[in-house]
C-alpha cells in the first residue's frame, strides 16, 4: 500500500507545470504546429523546468515523486491544447522511463535515466513495423548474437519522438522460431552507425510530435544493450502496458476538459437569434451530456491511477480506461466543435486542433477493437 499523495502539495506542482507551459510552451505552439517539429532544445527547457521523469528515483537523477506527479505533467498539457507534445512527453517519461526503472541493470539506469530527467537524451519506443501493428508477435526486425554484440536489421513505423530520439527502446526478434518467446528488448543509443531515421512522417493531427520511420542495417549493438533478459520482451511489453495505457486515458480526460472549458466560454459570449447560444436548449442539454461523460470519465481513471499506484491494476482494466476514456474525449472534441459552428472549422479555433489531435488516442497504444477484444477475454475467455 502506498502512501496517499499530498493533495496540497500536489496541486502546488500543478501550478508550477501550468506557468511554465504557458510561459515556454504558449507562445511558440502555433509555429512549432506549422513547422510540424518541435525544437530540440525544448527538450532541454522542460527538463530544466522539473517536468521530465518525475518518478524516477533520486538515485538516478529523478525526483522520486509519486505516479500521479507525472501523471500531472501530461494532463496539463492536454487540457492545454498542447495534443503532440503531451503525447511525446508521455512516451518519454510514462514508457520508456518505466521500462528502464523497472527492468534495466543499475548500469543501464545510471547511462540513460539521469539524462531523460535533464532533457539531455529523448527517449522512444519502437514496437510497431510496416506490418506488424497490434500483432506483436509478427514483427519481422532481428537481433543476432555475434560475440559480445548483437546484430540489428529491420525497420520500425509511426514511432513518437523518433526525429529527436537518443535512445530508443527497440523489440526485435531474437529467436525467429519461438513465437512471442523469441522477442528480446533493446537499448538502442541512435549515434552508433547502422541507425537511420526515415521522414517525419505527415500527419492529419498532432502535427507538431514528430513521427517516424527508423531503420537499422547491420548495427552492430553492445550485448550490454539488452534490456532485462533474452526472449522476455514479450512478457516485459505486456507487463508495462496497462501504465502506458492508463495514461493516455488520462490524456484524453484532460484534452475533453480543455475543450469543455473553451466552449462553455464559447456559448455565453456567442449570440444566435437575439439570445446567448448558452441560452439554447440545444446548447444546454449538449454541454450538460458531454460534462456528463466528461466525469463518469474522469472518475474511472482516477481509480485506475490510484490502483497503479497499489499494484492492482490489471491489463483488462487499463485497457478499459483508455477504451472509454479516448472514445469519449473523441465525442466530446466533436460536439463541442459542433457549437463552434462554422468557426469551429477553422484553424482560427484551438477547437480545431483539439478534434483533430484527438482521433489518434483511439489508436496507438493499442486500437479500441483491441481493447474491446482484451476486455473481452478477461469476461468471456478467449474466442
Amino acid at each position: 500500500m502506498t502512501n496517499p499523495v499530498d493533495q496540497e502539495e500536489l496541486g502546488l506542482f500543478r501550478d508550477s507545470v501550468i506557468k511554465a507551459l504557458e510561459t515556454e510552451v504558449a507562445p511558440s505552439y502555433e509555429a512549432w504546429e506549422k513547422s510540424g517539429i518541435v525544437p530540440r532544445e525544448l527538450w532541454n527547457t522542460l527538463g530544466n523546468a522539473g517536468m521530465l521523469c518525475v518518478d524516477v528515483p533520486e538515485d538516478f537523477g529523478g525526483c522520486g515523486a509519486p505516479f500521479q506527479y507525472s501523471v500531472v505533467v501530461g494532463e496539463e498539457l492536454a487540457r492545454l491544447g498542447f495534443g503532440a507534445l503531451s503525447t511525446n512527453v508521455m512516451v518519454h517519461s510514462d514508457i520508456v522511463a518505466p521500462y528502464l526503472s523497472h527492468i534495466g541493470n543499475d548500469e543501464q539506469k545510471q547511462q540513460w535515466l539521469p539524462k531523460m530527467v535533464s532533457g539531455e537524451a529523448v527517449g522512444a519506443i519502437a514496437m510497431t513495423e510496416p506490418g506488424a501493428g497490434s500483432d506483436l508477435q509478427a514483427i519481422r526486425t532481428s537481433a543476432v548474437k555475434d560475440g559480445d554484440e548483437y546484430i540489428l536489421n529491420g525497420s520500425k513505423t509511426f514511432i513518437t519522438n523518433g526525429q529527436h530520439a537518443d535512445m530508443v527502446i527497440v523489440a526485435a526478434k531474437t529467436d525467429p522460431s519461438a513465437g512471442a518467446r523469441g522477442i528480446s528488448l533493446f537499448l538502442v543509443d541512435t549515434s552508433l552507425p547502422g541507425f537511420s531515421r526515415g521522414r517525419n512522417l505527415d500527419k492529419i493531427g498532432q502535427h507538431s510530435g514528430d513521427t517516424s520511420e527508423l531503420f537499422f542495417s547491420d548495427m552492430r549493438i553492445p550485448a550490454s544493450a539488452l534490456l532485462g533478459e533474452e526472449g522476455q520482451g514479450f512478457v516485459y511489453l505486456m507487463r508495462e502496458l496497462p501504465r502506458e495505457r492508463l495514461v493516455i486515458g488520462a490524456l484524453g480526460v484532460a484534452a475533453a476538459r480543455g475543450s469543455l472549458d473553451m466552449t462553455v466560454t464559447y456559448t455565453q459570449e456567442r449570440e444566435l437569434f437575439g439570445q446567448k447560444l448558452s441560452q439554447l436548449q440545444n446548447t444546454r442539454f449538449e454541454i450538460a451530456r458531454m460534462e456528463t461523460d466528461y466525469r463518469v470519465n474522469k472518475a474511472f481513471v482516477d481509480q485506475c491511477i490510484r490502483e497503479y499506484e497499489e499494484g492492482k491494476l490489471d491489463a483488462p482494466t487499463a485497457s478499459m480506461a483508455k477504451y472509454s476514456a479516448t472514445e469519449m474525449q473523441c465525442r466530446v472534441a466533436d460536439g463541442c466543435l459542433q457549437l463552434f459552428g462554422g468557426y469551429g472549422y477553422t484553424t482560427e479555433y484551438p477547437i480545431s486542433r483539439n478534434f483533430i489531435d484527438a482521433r489518434v488516442q483511439r489508436i496507438y497504444g493499442g486500437t479500441s477493437e483491441v481493447m474491446k477484444e482484451i476486455i473481452a477475454r478477461s469476461v468471456l475467455g478467449r474466442a
